[in-house]
Order: structure tokens, then C-alpha cells, then sequence
């Protein structure tokens, strides 16, 4: 059985949230299968280097206090999950707003789709 909640949220704080591409790499070497691709709404990244190099370059363009939070827990079935996230400054307000959207295989992540909300609907 695949724990959608838990895989999500450790892939939302260790991987997005983590801005040491060291410790991000080795998160998403235990999360994402080997050859994952991670779908971004102008861009996507196949296998594990990639994938971090995109994170590296999400999180430069974000300002270096943002943070990223899940909002409620995911859900998932039949080997798709999703879980809504929100971020900004740690006190601040919300800056934008999207749901990640994952296909499992083997308990690992095999696709990540990042949807973001149109500007304004937070």
C-alpha cells in the first residue's frame, strides 16, 4: 500500500523545500524512481540530476525566505496522489498556490505534475 500522505509531504519538505542541492539529491533518489520525469507548466525533467537542477533553478527564482506548506493532507488511489501546497514568507502572505499531482510505481514517484493556480485565486 502506498502512503500518498507521507511520500507527498516528504517529497513537498525535502525536495522543494530544501535549498542544499546535496540533501535534495539524495531525497529525491529515495522518493522518485530512477528515470521520473517532473512536469512543470513551461518545462520538464527527466532522472534524478535534472530533476534537482530544475528544483535548483525553481528555487533561485523564489526569494530565499519562501517556503512551501501543504495544505491538508494528500490523497491518492490507485497509484496517482495529490496534495495542495501554498507558499510564501514563513509569516507572510500566500504568494501563490498549486497542487502537485504524482504517479506512483513501486512506492516511488515514476511522474510529478506541479499545477499552478492562476495568479489571484489564493
Amino acid at each position: 500500500m502506498i502512503d500518498y500522505d507521507g511520500l507527498m509531504h516528504a517529497n513537498l519538505a525535502q525536495v522543494f523545500g530544501e535549498r542544499n542541492a546535496g540533501r535534495r539529491i539524495e531525497a529525491i533518489r529515495a522518493l522518485y524512481a530512477e528515470d521520473a520525469v517532473l512536469y512543470e507548466p513551461h518545462a520538464a525533467a527527466k532522472g534524478h540530476s535534472a530533476i534537482c537542477e530544475a528544483v535548483t533553478a525553481l528555487l533561485a527564482s523564489l526569494p530565499p525566505d519562501f517556503v512551501f506548506r501543504a495544505v491538508g493532507p494528500a490523497v491518492g488511489h490507485n497509484g496517482a496522489g495529490r496534495l495542495q501546497w501554498r507558499s510564501g514568507p514563513p509569516n507572510g502572505p500566500v504568494a501563490v498556490t498549486g497542487t502537485d499531482v504524482a504517479l506512483f510505481e513501486a512506492g516511488l514517484i515514476r511522474s510529478l505534475y506541479v499545477f499552478l493556480d492562476p495568479a489571484g485565486s489564493h
